[in-house]
């Protein structure tokens, strides 16, 4: 939008999302850095960028990650440095190339700062192998943490010499919450058996297709793997895995994604989806589930309209979203330590998110400048959404309305800005046969809904159990 309206524009770090930001210009107009910049696969530099690179000193092609990138495996720790080398580049570039470039300009602009830190060494730390503490409260997801300030810093004292600061609004925003992984069952067929990769009585990668294939009774194949059959001591490479006796025509498809798992069933089978609630009922890791609301209602579970996750998307709708179990470690405020199961190639220990754990979706935002009002904590819900959408408001850009969910203005935050009314709200399914319930907590501003967490009451951070709150691990 602002690209449209002759902004001057430019996303900079980690490789994916960062294009994401203006995907169909690649590079033309807006300034690309990424992990690929430089090579093969990267967004082409335009010449005046060649030539400003080369006048500052920095070369044309972002450096590795190098350790940073280590994600180790069942006995050898992942990583315990932070991705310094490569944000340093990509701060230099910001705060010694692309910032002077627009203040020459002397027009508007957007600039946008991906840090791959603290996620990129929270997810492989390597500071607590195998177990869940630290996890990802050691020293290297610190150093991750200390990175990302060190960035914010060098790109606020780089306005501030440019004479940029008082015209300039920051906001920081994170995408998720981190919780440390489990893998830990007792009710898991799939942490019963031997692995050569994974440590005794965990839950392997791929545990969620292990256990439905054994529950239902059908062949397990590894769409990861030509669609080759999983054999008995094995599990899917990515834990990715399709049932049926036609890998080729599944009956189920199980899609692995962190501190939650997505279920397909291509022929909607409703017979199906009842055995494979029931069978998902049983196990100690599942703590939530929310199923498609055409294959109908299922005690224990609520539909996903609840959860805005039925719409008009081209991509497939999952029949069955999984969550998993999470809870506290045990430290003063329980969202700082949260620990979950992960469907995950990564290993207990390092970090993952995903799951509807309060500690995976209480976020952080902040901002400053001079369309914000100063030293004033926001007591509302706020999401992603509404950041994209409050700074479109301050630059004066006019978003076309794609769907209902648009977000929110952050006007509490704007000075003599409206400070809307927010209200609490609470949805239960009906209780399984053995008792469980899935529930869903949520806030509102306005027409918008925040979720806040959901699962099964005493098996999900934030979410206590029926009559008391929810234990913490060895308490």
């Amino acid at each position: 939008m602002a690209r449209g309206q002759g902004f001057s524009t430019a996303a900079i770090g980690k490789v994916g999302p960062t294009l994401l930001f203006d995907h169909t210009d690649r590079g033309k107009n807006t300034i690309v850095i990424d992990d690929s910049t430089g090579g093969k696969t990267g967004v082409p530099l335009s010449d005046e960028m060649k030539d400003a690179l080369t006048k500052a000193g920095l070369p044309l092609a972002t450096p590795s990650r190098g350790d940073n990138a280590k994600a180790g495996d069942a006995k050898t720790p992942g990583t315990t440095v932070a991705n310094v080398a490569q944000q340093v580049y990509m701060a230099d570039v910001a705060t010694k190339v692309v910032l002077p470039m627009f203040k020459a300009r002397n027009k508007p602009f957007v600039l946008v700062f991906w840090s791959r830190d603290p996620d990129g060494s929270q997810h492989n730390t390597g500071d607590s192998l195998n177990t869940i503490t630290p996890g990802i409260n050691g020293p290297t997801s610190m150093a991750g943490i200390k990175n990302a300030d060190n960035n914010l810093a060098q790109l606020r004292k780089a306005l501030g010499d440019l004479g940029l600061a008082d015209s300039t609004n920051i906001i920081v925003s994170s995408d998720h919450g981190f919780s440390t992984i489990s893998k830990e069952s007792k009710t898991s067929p799939s942490a019963k058996i031997a692995y050569d990769d994974t440590p005794k009585d965990f839950l392997p990668m791929g545990f969620l297709a292990i256990d439905l294939a054994k529950a239902l009774n059908l062949p397990l194949y590894d769409p990861n793997d030509k669609n080759a059959k999983v054999a008995d001591n094995a599990h899917p490479k990515a834990g990715n895995g399709v049932l049926g006796q036609d890998p080729a025509k599944p009956d189920v498809v199980i899609a692995t994604n962190g501190g939650s798992d997505l279920i397909y069933l291509p022929n909607k089978d409703k017979k199906l989806a009842d055995r494979i609630v029931k069978a998902l009922l049983e196990q100690d890791y599942v703590s939530g589930l929310f199923v498609d609301d055409k294959l109908g209602k299922f005690a224990g579970t609520l539909p996903m309209s609840n959860l805005n996750l039925k719409g008009k998307a081209v991509t497939p709708n999952p029949s069955i979203v999984v969550n998993f179990r999470s809870w506290s470690s045990g430290c003063e405020i329980p969202t700082n330590c949260s620990v979950q199961i992960a469907d995950t190639v990564l290993r207990q220990g390092q970090g993952m998110h995903g799951s509807f754990s309060r500690g995976d979706t209480f976020n952080f935002t902040a901002a400053i400048g001079p369309d914000f009002k100063s030293g004033y904590v926001d007591a509302l819900p706020v999401s992603n959404a509404d950041v994209g959408m409050t700074a479109a408001q301050l630059l004066g850009l006019r978003a076309p309305n794609n769907g209902g969910l648009i977000g929110r203005v952050m006007s509490e935050a704007l000075p003599n800005g409206i400070v809307p009314k927010m209200a609490d709200g609470t949805i239960s399914s009906k209780p399984a046969a053995n008792g469980l319930r899935t529930v869903l907590k949520f806030q509102r501003v306005l027409s918008t809904r925040y979720f806040d967490v959901a699962g099964f009451p005493g098996r999900t951070l934030g979410l206590e159990a029926e009559g008391g709150k929810q234990k913490t691990a060895g308490k």
